[in-house]
């Protein structure tokens, strides 16, 4: 399991294709916590909608990259 989220916002551009801005971090709680997760956001997506995503791997050194 990974030890945090990153938060996005979708946005479709002109040309139809879908970019994902990032707004923001999702840390799963430890188990038996009352809450399933915490969310932290730096920036207020306009459209009302959040995705998570994993962080992708950095092929060198196995730390996780943005």
């Amino acid at each position: 399991m990974t030890k945090y989220y990153t938060v996005t916002t979708p946005d479709i551009g002109k040309d139809g294709k879908t970019r994902f801005h990032k707004v923001g971090v999702a840390f799963p709680q430890n188990e038996g916590a009352k809450s399933f997760m915490t969310i932290q956001l730096f920036a207020t997506p306009v459209n009302g909608e959040l995705v998570l995503f994993e962080p992708k791997p950095d092929s060198d050194d196995g730390q996780v990259t943005e």
